[in-house]
């Protein structure tokens, strides 16, 4: 962990690497008393990047705009609208969740022209909430005190800026304040980080780089479980210096992202005065907009009752798409990442709805299942109500933690407009050695948190076994069988946090060719020029008929075509069962993975699968019990300080 001497001046970085050495430089955490108006979020018209659009921060509707990061300047006959993705404030959210009823716009304005607050309804309308003009002003304060009503269903506020001709604006430290509360929460940011070290150390020269803006963030700590270290890097000196003894820099065994994460949550659980305090989870390998600790500190800090406030995901090869605006998951179906009804999902900020034409803005007030870790913020009455997340290594740990904590009463809110940019999920193969980690974890979740229908449960497994099988994908049927076999063990198989399965599953799907990933140009015993592509018919109409009849076909072993190439979007079970050898681009438009009919390990494969659910389907309740009264030892601090070898 990274702090200062007693000299004052910061501690060589390799001098607070190790994990043990936490208790001599530790960060006590008490609520602090507030120094004047909470800022609930700042009025930002560029991003922290230039592959960022300023567009999402700021529309230049009309005239000659410059942009900077923390303010904007119109030319004569300008307009500008914060009406954007950043620009706006989720009047809704706060109105539906905490006890503030007036916002506080402030600007610092030179020269002359108009300031409006304009506000949306549920359906998007727009109106003017009030208008200014300013004439010959010089770094001039300009307020406006605006209630939060008329939003309970949806709707945001933001600000509009105009000039007319022979005017010019300029308009700096945009800020929505709001009235503090008696305490501030102190805040701990949490990145778990594993082999990324170039991606962490940027992410923390962001917030470092922004620091006097993130008043209400006491702590960050880096739990590193990767052998390329970030203390590795040249800048992490500096940085470790920059951020002084606010950071904390741990290493510790491999967990997953669970042990990562939930290292934040124990080391604040264990230098905490108070309950009041909050823990923000956040990716290593995000494009950090730091306005986001802003918003999501101020959002809890104000909170009526005790929430948890996720953070939006938008797709880092996209940065204009949103990923989606609120989530949950089907437990019994085993399936995450659902989008609540009226949820924008791989929505394009800067475009239009294309069966309304109206821009995407996410109007309506939506109720979040969970919220992914990218950024995800826990009270830390959560952790003391219902103890830790479950150590499943990663992969629903956090819908896990959010349908537990929702069942003690704390729902979870996912903020609009407080975003970061992650890797976009379409871009990553499902066949991946995690997929055991998302089922086995999916059917555990179902266990502790749904009525858990077995006969339902088991319809979607089998359903997905004949799709891998008719799709050739006997590595990720042999993942599947292994995630079910494994939940069967009962609670035992999370003793070590899922290290041992880890490198199970690895060494499994490596004797499964298609598994492996080749250059288009070096397929393993195939000529590059013989592989041309065959593309799919439409999704047939007929699906059960279709079905049956690629089965049939299978087991007495026809097909179509001998070989042929097939995109990543056409690599449906209906088109790929009509192969002999189909090469199928990897879903990173890395490579290709080249999958071969075998039908000896297509029937034993099909008949373990069959067995297995059988077992699940006659021993699944009695599993279940087994997890249910093993959750508080699995989730106590006592477990994850085992695990962490403390």
């Amino acid at each position: 962990m990274a702090g200062k001497t007693a000299a004052g001046q910061p501690a060589p970085a390799e001098a607070k690497t190790n994990g043990a050495q936490l208790a001599q430089d530790q960060t006590t955490f008490a609520e602090h008393v507030p120094q004047g108006r909470l800022t609930a979020q700042r009025g930002l018209y560029a991003g922290p990047s230039p592959i960022v659009s300023k567009d999402l921060y700021s529309e230049v509707l009309e005239g000659v705009v410059n942009r900077g990061r923390d303010g904007v300047t119109l030319e004569p006959s300008a307009r500008v609208s914060g009406n954007t993705y950043f620009g706006r404030f989720p009047a809704s959210y706060w109105q539906r969740w905490t006890k503030v009823r007036q916002v506080r716009v402030e600007a610092v304005v030179s020269g002359a022209g108009q300031l409006a607050v304009r506000a949306s309804d549920v359906e998007g309308e727009p109106r003017t909430i009030e208008a200014r003009e300013v004439e010959g002003a010089d770094q001039a304060s300009v307020e406006f005190d605006v209630k939060i009503d008329k939003f309970y269903d949806g709707g945001a506020l933001w600000l509009d800026l105009e000039t007319q001709a022979g005017q010019r604006l300029t308009v700096e430290r945009v800020r929505w304040t709001v009235e503090p509360p008696e305490k501030i929460r102190p805040t701990a940011v949490t990145i778990c980080t594993m082999n990324r070290a170039d991606d962490c150390l940027k992410n923390l020269r962001a917030l470092a780089g922004d620091l006097q803006s993130l008043d209400t963030l006491d702590a960050i700590y880096v739990a590193d479980q990767g052998t390329d270290r970030v203390d590795s890097r040249d800048g992490f000196a500096q940085v470790a210096a920059d951020l002084g003894d606010k950071l904390h820099y741990i290493t510790q065994p491999n967990l997953g992202g669970a042990g990562g994460f939930t290292r934040g949550l124990y080391e604040v659980a264990g230098h905490t005065e108070t309950e009041h305090a909050n823990v923000l989870f956040m990716d290593d390998d995000v494009l950090l907009e730091p306005d986001l600790v802003v918003r999501m500190t101020a959002f809890s800090n104000l909170a009526a009752n005790p929430v948890i406030v996720g953070g939006q995901m938008l797709n880092l090869l996209h940065p204009h798409q949103l990923h989606v605006g609120a989530e949950y998951a089907r437990l019994e179906k085993l399936e995450p990442g659902v989008p609540v009804e009226h949820s924008l999902h791989t929505a394009d900020l800067l475009g239009v709805d294309e069966e309304t034409g109206e821009p995407n803005r996410q109007e309506k007030r939506l109720d979040a299942g969970y919220n992914g870790w990218w950024s995800c913020l826990i009270p830390y009455e959560v952790v003391k109500a219902i103890g830790y997340p479950m150590p499943f290594f990663f992969q629903w740990d956090d819908a896990e933690y959010s349908y537990r904590a929702r069942a003690h009463g704390f729902p979870t809110v996912t903020l609009p407009g407080a975003g970061v940019w992650h890797a976009d999920f379409h871009w990553k193969d499902w066949d991946e050695w995690h997929r055991y980690f998302n089922l086995r974890n999916s059917i555990i979740t179902a266990a502790l948190h749904s009525d858990f229908n077995l006969n339902v449960v088991c319809r979607t497994l089998m359903a997905q076994v004949v799709r891998y099988l008719l799709g050739m994908q006997y590595g990720l049927t042999h993942t599947l069988i292994k995630a079910v076999e494994d939940f069967l063990e009962g609670p035992s198989i999370l003793e070590d946090g899922g290290v041992a399965a880890m490198q199970e599953i690895r060494a499994i799907r490596a004797q499964y060719p298609e598994t492996k990933r080749h250059d288009a140009t070096e397929v393993p015993g195939i000529a590059s020029n013989d592989i041309g592509i065959i593309n799919a018919a439409p999704r047939p109409a007929l699906q059960r008929l279709i079905l049956v009849k690629r089965i049939v076909d299978r087991l007495r072993g026809r097909s179509r075509f001998a070989l042929g190439a097939v995109p990543n979007d056409e690599a449906h079970w209906w088109h790929v069962a009509l192969f002999d050898t189909a090469v199928v681009t990897d879903a990173s438009q890395e490579g290709v993975r080249v999958r071969k009919y075998d039908r000896e390990r297509m029937f034993e494969l099909g008949k373990r699968a069959v067995k297995t659910l059988n077992r699940l389907r006659k021993e699944g309740h009695a599993v279940q019990a087994q997890y249910k009264r093993a959750l508080p030892q699995l989730t106590s601090r006592e477990n994850w300080k085992r695990l962490y070898r403390l």
